[in-house]
């Protein structure tokens, strides 16, 4: 299944079928011809209308019109692919067209290219959705359409939208894996100390961007702390045991002073309420969401075991280590699992022998070089870890089920000894297996990193809380498309890289061959090797269907609005 375009509120879908095209070709039939990139993006998009996921979004969108000029499917897609590229003022939204596969995806009703009757460049011509266009249209549909539809959806709406209908979709769709591993977590979103950023807090963080009360910091601490202004991103992400994808299935934006506990919880209940029992079945949480009261409630009510670490302070903390101190625990020595190395090839080039001889003798001479490490410094390296199960214990008295310890001791090299507990609804039957799978939630921090940093998350261009809702939301949803995009083309192995669109971007250039509602994809030879073995009628009809084609795109812009 290939692309889709019409002027309704429907898409029509172009089928790839290359005999099909080819053949009407050799007769002389087309409807239309042109060469694009075939890049990553327009595969992606092929595949969202193919599993007619665009149409669903649709369907379901919260819009704030009663009428629609443009379809909604235009919209939400046209969002899409301005967080695919990393852009975010709606302003840009023609360049991401020009350079980005949105047009090609979606066929020549989308937009084709023409050439300028004056200045003879090279640019886009789209035919618009409705009848009012007094200009050629060089979009397929206005910026300020993108940036006034978004600031008029409700946040609110808009956040429930994603975390009820776009999550419904995707279990549709059965990217939900059968062991149900979510992890829940809380970012802070910076923005600059403008009191015009709606719903924004500010606060106290340490060097470390962990927020601080400033009465209880010495005065030496307080003079490394900042006051910063920001948002809570409270998030609920799908992946499995092998973090081969990372799927939000919920989130919420909020002040930055809002607690992450509640909302989170909030997020639970709703998922399992819209999307049924036994879809989560296991939870993974961080301190900040330590709730006796709700944790029990996901284990009685829900059917959801939760993992998550005590603090030290806590009577169940110190009853285990006290059991550990005493020698009263089994430990056993745990290590993360380490990937698989690529085998080295048996037959190698001699240069390339060579050339790896030189490499490891150099990195000899580097190591001779590196003075003797500080005896200090070697104290305090860990040398090992160690784990031990304590099941049933009940002294987390606000917990109204028992809890199952997870003892981690972690010995260093002066023979100190350093404990943390996880406590697990679930009965701990191997130790070594329930520390290797809360080392999951560890990942969510790369992913937090690789929005902000690579996909520009907490880079708002607007102070409007529904357009920082927007871009929040149109981020994960296009990170999460795109991981299920993954999925479906079997390169599940991209998912846990850090920059996933710069390695899927092949630049193979194709023709692309429209006949009805198909089309076909060809190598530049492919197409010349099909024109010169057409017969006489055929090439006859072809000849005057190119001239007339030719001649329409001449005067495509005589009318041009300017970008």
């Amino acid at each position: 299944m290939g692309g889709c375009a019409e002027s309704g509120s429907v898409p029509m879908y172009f089928e790839r079928n290359d005999a099909y095209v080819i053949e009407a070709f050799r007769q002389g039939e087309f409807d239309y011809l042109e060469g694009v990139g075939e890049v990553c993006e327009a595969d992606f998009f092929r595949a969202l209308t193919q599993r007619k996921v665009l149409e669903k979004l649709a369907a379901t969108y919260p819009s704030p019109c009663q009428k629609h000029d443009v379809p909604l499917w235009v919209y939400i897609s046209s969002d899409i692919s301005m967080r695919f590229h990393g852009v975010h003022p709606f302003h840009a939204f023609p360049y991401v067209v020009r350079s980005g596969g949105l047009v090609q995806a979606f066929g020549p009703q989308m937009g084709h290219r023409a050439v300028h009757p004056q200045t003879g460049d090279v640019s886009l011509r789209c035919e618009g959705f409705n009848e009012k266009n007094e200009y050629d249209r060089q979009t397929p549909c206005d910026p300020d359409y993108l940036r006034k539809m978004a600031r008029r959806t409700d946040a609110q709406l808009l956040q429930a939208w994603f975390n009820r209908d776009v999550v419904g979709i995707f279990k549709q769709h059965h990217v939900f894996d059968r062991e149900g591993i979510f992890i829940g977590d809380a970012s802070y979103l910076f923005v600059p100390d403008n009191p015009r950023y709606e719903g924004s807090s500010v606060m106290l963080f340490d060097e470390h961007n962990h927020p601080v009360e400033s009465q209880k910091l010495t005065p030496q601490q307080r003079a490394r702390c900042t006051w910063r202004r920001c948002y809570k991103l409270v998030s609920l992400i799908h992946t499995n045991r092998a973090a081969e994808f990372f799927l939000y299935a919920g989130l919420v934006v909020t002040a930055g002073q809002d607690h992450e506990c509640p909302l989170l919880y909030r997020l639970v209940e709703e998922f399992v309420r819209d999307q049924g029992r036994g879809v989560m079945k296991r939870l993974i949480l961080d301190r900040g969401f330590l709730d006796g009261v709700q944790i029990g409630r996901c284990k009685r009510e829900l059917g959801i075991e939760v993992l998550i670490p005590v603090r030290h302070n806590m009577e169940i903390f110190q009853d285990v280590v006290g059991l550990a101190q005493a020698e009263q625990l089994s430990f056993q020595p745990w290590a993360p699992s380490v990937s698989t190395p690529q085998p080295i090839p048996v037959h190698r080039p001699e240069r390339i022998k060579k050339r790896e001889e030189a490499r490891q003798k150099t990195l000899a001479q580097h190591k001779a070089q590196v003075p003797t490490p500080d005896p200090k410094a070697l104290s305090t390296q860990r040398v090992r870890s160690e784990v031990a199960a304590v099941n049933g214990l009940e002294t987390f008295s606000t917990c109204p089920v028992p809890l199952h310890a997870l003892v981690n001791r972690e010995v260093y090299a002066d023979g100190h000894l350093d404990y943390w507990v996880l406590v697990d609804t679930a009965p701990i039957r191997d130790p070594g297996r329930t520390r290797q799978e809360y080392g999951l939630r560890q990942t969510i921090e790369e992913r937090h990193r690789q929005l902000k940093c690579f996909s520009d998350l907490e880079s708002f261009t607007s102070r409007a809380f529904p357009l920082i809702v927007n871009q929040v939301v149109f981020v994960l949803l296009t990170y999460s498309l795109l991981q299920w995009f993954l999925l479906r083309i079997s390169r599940k192995e991209l998912n846990p890289k850090t920059r996933t669109l710069e390695l899927l971007r092949p630049t193979l250039t194709v023709i692309v061959l429209y006949y009805q509602n198909y089309m076909a994809f060809l190598t530049p030879l492919q197409h010349q090797e099909l024109v010169l073995t057409l017969s006489e009628p055929a090439r006859k009809k072809i000849l005057a269907k190119t001239r007339r084609l030719r001649r329409s795109l001449a005067h495509a812009l005589d009318h041009a609005r300017p970008p």
